[in-house]
């Protein structure tokens, strides 16, 4: 594919690709339509969009996206345990992971009993000590005191602590959205969309859009018998979190779910959501941006490095003053875990960087890392090299990862692979993102067999991130109108990137570092308009010093729009990616 504005390598090394013949043939066709702007239409068309489509994609519903619940395999055996469970008085327990997808789906089951005036025990279980999902001395624990564990986000693959609780008197639902194994564990109803018996289940949805659709289905359940529920729609704030936190597909309902979602949010009316905001520094109604990269991180801090149950407990508390003061100590463990986060990071690239970065596998193992940050340099490791990433950390002979994936390559697959050829402890997740226990003797036989089944998918493959580019604009076409009609295309993320733009032939007219490695540029095309460009973490790649130094060079500049808020002022703004020499 040829390169768009001509640029092979820009200032990061990344190859521009622009749309395809196709893709402007399909968003000339959809301007004639519809008459909506240029720049929306190439956006549309590149997300296959057809005419007929547009209406409703731009205004995604739950009325035409919800999947029908009663479609996943035991959704109608998980809804008849809990309405037993509420008619009967039961006492339930919610067994949930720690992370973000966790926290929202135990508080979507806290907020359904709260309605009916029953209470529930909450169990987060403690990253270090207890590791991932069901363990069998607290299922046992549970089970003696319980009449009903609902465990969510975990218990696909949790076969001996779901026999000991059955064993020990109690019932078991689980709601997950993890890759299933060959069988499945004896519960008496396992809800999951990545069930390997599922053959058309919605497999995009996080753990929260599980439950909600259960939620759904017990009301479906209660107005057949003539009886009141809560209002779902209000609960779909936490659905919107959980779906980006976890980085689910933006795709079919979960863009509805967001979309809703942050609506709801917007209304400011779940103290914990409130609260998280406001310690965030949200001072503008929330995006999809926010959720992922304010909001998540803070509810997913008590789990990596504090106590685990703090972001449930945030989530599902009716009291504004308990709200703002667990949001407060999250926000205090989200700045500890960026500090030790950093530290992994800097050594874990130094490694990975010995090893070789253009093989399948990106990774990198050492005593001492904090197992709660582990799966956070994955990522960054994953995003520097577009490579498949595992970063594990060793306690002795035990090591504890996590690993991120790129499009195209099932981590999550590979990983359970691993675990069922007994190349390690154990280990599964999803598509995206997977974790895994191993001792040290099976570190590198286990490496070396993970990147040989990633290279069968392709991972080998792979080169420098190519940046995706929508389209040009001029700089007195980047106008808070279009931001707003493009965003009528979102929300984006996962599966879904948010547009970008390249602005060719443009003249810095002000530079400035901001912070300690950001930088803010105005630049403009001589036509008298100027706009505004923020670069952050410029100066960790050779974007920074050189669009700092620029001496007069013009360049092509390329990223993604967003709407300045400042003073009551609403301004266009540049939210710079990469630029090339014009």
């Amino acid at each position: 594919m040829g390169s768009f504005l001509g640029v092979d390598s820009s200032i990061t090394g990344r190859h521009w690709i622009g749309p395809s013949t196709e893709v402007s043939r399909q968003a000339e066709t959809l301007e004639q339509h519809s008459g909506l702007p240029g720049p929306l239409c190439t956006v549309l068309a590149r997300r296959g969009v057809a005419p007929e489509e547009t209406a409703g994609f731009l205004d995604p519903t739950l009325r035409d996206l919800l999947p029908d619940p009663r479609k996943l395999k035991d959704m109608e055996a998980a809804a008849t345990r809990v309405l037993h469970a509420l008619d009967q008085n039961e006492r339930v327990a919610i067994f949930a992971d720690y992370d973000v997808d966790g926290a929202t789906s135990a508080a979507l089951l806290t907020d359904w009993f709260r309605f009916f005036g029953r209470g529930v025990t909450l169990y987060i279980p403690d990253r270090i000590d207890e590791g991932y999902g069901p363990n069998v001395p607290a299922m046992q624990d549970l089970a003696r005191e319980h009449h009903l564990i609902i465990c969510v986000d975990c218990g696909t693959l949790s076969f001996e602590p779901i026999a000991a609780a059955r064993a020990a008197g109690a019932d078991v639902v689980v709601l997950d959205h993890h890759l299933g194994g060959e069988t499945l564990p004896d519960a008496n109803a396992v809800v999951n969309p990545n069930r390997q018996d599922e053959a058309s289940a919605p497999g995009y949805l996080c753990a929260a859009g599980v439950v909600f659709l259960l939620l759904v289905e017990l009301g479906r359940c209660l107005r057949e018998a003539g009886r009141d529920g809560p209002d779902l729609i209000s609960m779909l704030d936490l659905v919107a979190l959980g779906t980006v936190a976890d980085v689910a597909p933006l795709t079919d309902a979960n863009r509805a779910f967001v979309r809703q979602g942050l609506k709801i949010m917007a209304r400011r009316a779940r103290p914990g959501m409130v609260a998280l905001a406001d310690v965030a520094g949200l001072n503008e109604a929330p995006r999809a941006y926010h959720l992922g990269y304010l909001m998540g991180p803070r509810v997913n801090a008590g789990g990596r490095i504090g106590k685990a149950d703090l972001g449930a407990r945030l989530l599902s508390t009716t009291d504004i003053n308990e709200a703002r003061s667990i949001a407060e100590k999250l926000n205090e463990l989200n700045a500890e875990r960026r500090e030790i986060e950093a530290r992994v990071q800097d050594a874990a690239m130094a490694q990975a960087e010995d090893r070789g970065l253009d093989t399948p596998l990106v990774w990198a193992a050492a005593d001492g890392w904090h197992p709660g940050v582990v799966g956070i340099v994955a990522s960054r490791l994953k995003e520097s090299t577009n490579r498949p990433a595992v970063v594990i950390g060793f306690d002795g002979d035990d090591g504890k990862g996590s690993g991120r994936s790129v499009s195209g390559i099932d981590l999550g697959a590979a990983i359970q692979r691993l675990a069922s050829d007994g190349l390690i402890s154990k280990g599964g997740g999803h598509k995206m993102a997977a974790g895994l226990s191993l001792t040290r003797d099976q570190l590198h036989p286990a490496m070396e067999r993970l990147s040989s089944l990633l290279a069968k998918q392709g991972a080998g493959e792979l080169g420098a991130a190519d940046l995706i580019i929508d389209g040009l604009l001029m700089p007195s076409g980047a106008t808070v109108d279009l931001i707003e009609k493009l965003e009528e295309a979102g929300p984006f993320g996962a599966s879904a990137p948010a547009p970008r733009f390249a602005f060719p032939d443009v003249q810095i007219l002000f530079a400035k570092r901001v912070g300690q490695n950001h930088l803010k540029i105005s630049f403009g095309d001589g036509m008298g308009t100027r706009l505004d460009a923020i670069a952050f973490g410029a100066f960790d790649s050779p974007l920074g010093p050189m669009l700092e130094q620029h001496g007069g060079q013009r360049f092509h500049l390329a990223g993604r729009l967003e709407i300045n808020q400042w003073q009551g002022r609403s301004s266009p703004q540049l939210r710079l990616e990469d630029a090339a020499k014009a």
